[in-house]
């Protein structure tokens, strides 16, 4: 699991410790693409819309696998 966190981090995709709402997943993911949280959080719900299910798995798998910023 270190590598994924390594991985992780230095491409960028780590969670915020500010502006979170749930995890961060979404805000981390929104910063690591240059979007605004908020952008990325009602990109992932439309993609919720279009492909049921699949998010409610996506998310809580992010959620473990980005490493927290610090």
């Amino acid at each position: 699991m270190d590598s994924v966190y390594g991985t992780m981090r230095r491409q960028g995709l780590v969670r915020p410790l500010h502006g979170r709402v749930l995890g961060g997943v979404c805000a981390g993911l929104g910063r690591r693409f240059g979007l605004d949280p908020w952008l990325a959080r009602v990109l992932f719900v439309l993609a919720l819309l279009v492909i049921p299910g699949s998010q409610i798995l996506v998310y809580p798998i992010l959620w473990v696998l980005m490493p927290s910023e610090v």
